[in-house]
């Protein structure tokens, strides 16, 4: 159709047209009143009309040739403008396929415009699901290429079906792409990252220790001079700048295109330090904390600080490296090293003391599905709270078969509070500005009896003898952490001593502290040190009866045949793991019998590592159990658990038993594949 027959254009050329009828009824009026006038207007219009038509017959073919020579010329330039145009641009069929590009595309994908293959084939991101999803509102999608990185961005062109020349049809879209070369937007950006600096902090974790066990001062000096040469000369590697801030402490600075090369080996500065002796008895171990990915100076400094608290917290004796969303560890191995010292132990207890004495009332909970040692710790809170005359009340959702016979000689008849024990709900109820909330036995807020206690109260402390994680409870008033500890039980034993002069423990209560010793230390052959023992002694003046506690342990013969089919049906997995899975059928406290059970794989020959899952109450709780050998905490870390080097554990929800023997295997693979575990 011609251009001219409809428009603005049209319109225009028809203006004088449409004087015709004008001067036409002009013409008849004019003869109504003179005929000469009318005669002469008519001759007129006549010549007019004839002019009008000739003129817009003639300058409508002219205009219509013109239009299509500039239509012909402009989409001519444009066509050549747009292939010549710097930045890379290429049209797709709804397929993927190329249907046209421009030079600079094909310069930097290397293929000429003949090239009709799917894009997909030169840019693997831009497969046809992403395709389909695009509109003709712009997305932006990251390419990254051997020596390039380009952002495309797509757009899709709608318009009425027509025919495409040699492919075939074209079903009404196309899709642009324009290619954004970011390759040295990337490089710079890469180059600030490494040029960003990151703090750290280094400790000697029992530097009192160490260069006590010295008589000599001259190697005192020596081993001093050694510690600070090995550290000096590891991190020359990263220029870093290291600054003794005292004894036992460091801080440095270092660019951050140095912590990979760092992280690669491993931070091996740790064993090289360990493996120092100039006579000393007991190994000298580094704790390092190192922020990174901070925004500012100042929280660079906190996250290594942060970092530090984690790795002091998980036992000393490795790195920990902390950015904004994640935790990495790094060098964990060996036992953590108790330190024999009690000053700690005596800050600790005197802070809680006053603590307490600010606050009308205690509530106290341990883990879900509380055991021994949780149940025991408890109680020494709430002696402690008794002798400041405090009201305490302990939080316990379920009372398992290994917990009854304790929770008993704590009823109304033996002179303690009715209300001694609490559910969730009720603790809830009463917690208020002026209640004390203690975690005792995790320091894991999602494993907590009732997190819900976490949030509603201010003023939290946490005692624990479990290696800190990621996940840990926040903005606490006190937190003894120390997994050198052998159980939280030792903990609490500690700190009565030190809480008051004329602290008293009634039979009952050295029994049930001294039971969760007993439990978590498996009978004093796990995880025990100097102090344990000695806590034990204390508990043992306190009234503490070893016949009436293990009265107090013993099991019925479901419990027992259940551990014993444990044991049977184990698994041994490359000849060193013992993997087994225990029912929960005729067991009241299943979680427990398969903790017991993953010691008893542990006393077969040539297992280094046990693990026992247990399916309760919609989760898969796993126990791993290692003698020396294996860091069975970091299997579990990797599981989503945690614990200490020989006991550990994880809770898991989104899997079967199958699925978590299958992650177990599959986590010792890759550790033993990456050297973190040598058979």
């Amino acid at each position: 159709m011609n251009p001219l027959k409809k428009g603005y254009i049209r319109a225009y050329l028809s203006i004088p047209l449409y004087m015709i009828p004008v001067l036409v009824i002009i013409t008849g009026c004019m003869y109504l009143y003179d005929t000469k006038a009318g005669f002469a207007i008519a001759i007129f219009t006549i010549l007019y009309s004839c002019v009008a038509i000739l003129v817009y017959s003639v300058s409508s073919r002219k205009m219509a040739d013109e239009i299509m020579r500039f239509a012909t010329c402009y989409g001519t330039i444009q066509k050549e403008m747009l292939k010549e145009f710097q930045l890379p641009y290429a049209v797709l069929d709804e397929n993927g396929r190329f249907f046209w590009m421009n030079n600079e595309f094909s310069k930097q994908t290397g293929e000429d415009a003949s090239y009709k293959k799917p894009i997909a084939t030169i840019f693997p991101e831009l497969s046809r699901e992403t395709l389909e999803k695009t509109t003709e509102e712009s997305q932006t999608i990251h390419i990254n290429q051997e020596s390039k990185v380009y952002d495309a961005v797509l757009t899709r062109l709608e318009f009425k079906p027509l025919k495409a020349s040699e492919d075939g049809s074209i079903n009404g879209s196309l899709i642009s792409v324009m290619l954004f070369d970011e390759t040295s937007h990337e490089k710079l950006k890469a180059a600030f990252e490494d040029q960003r600096l990151v703090t750290g902090l280094i400790y000697i974790d029992n530097y009192d220790e160490s260069i006590d066990s010295l008589e000599d001062d001259v190697k005192k000096s020596l081993i001093r001079a050694i510690i600070d040469r090995k550290i000096g000369k590891y991190f020359r590697q990263a220029d870093a700048i290291i600054r003794k801030t005292d004894n036992d402490k460091y801080f440095l600075i270092f660019q951050q295109k140095y912590l990979p090369k760092l992280e690669e080996n491993k931070f091996s500065v740790l064993d090289d330090v360990r493996n120092t002796k100039v006579g000393n008895d007991r190994e000298v171990t580094l704790s390092i904390g190192i922020g990174k990915g901070a925004r500012t100076y100042s929280q660079s400094a906190e996250y290594s600080r942060a970092a530090i608290d984690l790795a002091l917290g998980r036992g000393g004796s490795q790195a920990v490296i902390k950015s904004r969303n994640h935790v990495y560890y790094y060098g964990v191995r060996g036992k953590e090293v108790e330190k024999t010292t009690r000053v700690k132990a005596r800050v600790k207890a005197q802070a809680l003391r006053e603590m307490m004495e600010t606050k009308d009332s205690v509530i106290v909970m341990g883990h879900q599905i509380s055991d021994v040692d949780a149940l025991g710790a408890a109680v020494g809170v709430f002696c402690a709270a008794r002798e400041l005359g405090k009201k305490c009340q302990i939080v316990l959702n379920t009372i398992t078969s290994s917990l009854k016979l304790l929770v008993d000689k704590f009823g109304p008849e033996d002179g303690y509070p009715e209300d001694m024990f609490i559910n969730s709900e009720r603790a809830i109820e009463l917690v208020n500005d002026n209640t004390l909330v203690m975690v005792v036995d995790t320091n894991r807020p999602s494993y907590t009896e009732c997190p819900e206690l976490l949030q509603r109260s201010q003023s939290i402390v946490v005692f624990d003898h479990h290696r800190q994680g990621s996940e840990r409870i926040e903005n606490t008033i006190l937190s003894y952490i120390e997994p050198y500890a052998s159980s939280a039980c030792e903990l609490i034993a500690e700190t009565l001593q030190y809480f008051s002069d004329r602290m008293q423990l009634a039979p009952q209560e050295a029994d049930c502290i001294y039971a969760g010793i007993l439990i978590d230390t498996n009978n004093f052959m796990t995880k025990t040190g100097v102090r344990t023992f000695e806590a034990a002694a204390y508990l043992k003046r306190s009234g503490a009866d070893v016949t009436r506690v293990r009265k107090l342990l013993r099991e019925d013969m479901a419990t027992y045949k259940a551990r014993a089919e444990v044991v049977r049906h184990a698994e041994v997995y490359k000849g060193a793991f013992a993997i087994s899975v225990c029912q929960t059928d005729e067991v009241e406290s299943p979680t427990i019998v398969g903790a017991q059970a993953s010691n008893e794989l542990l006393n077969i020959v040539d297992i280094k590592a046990s693990f026992v899952m247990t399916e309760y109450k919609g989760k898969i709780y796993v126990s791993a159990r290692s003698i020396d050998e294996i860091d069975v905490q970091l299997i579990m870390e990797r599981l989503g658990g945690g614990g200490h080097l020989n006991v550990a554990g994880a809770q898991i929800t989104d899997a079967t038993v199958d699925e978590v023997k299958q992650r177990i295997k599959d986590i010792l693979d890759v550790m033993i594949e990456e050297g973190e575990i040598k058979l």
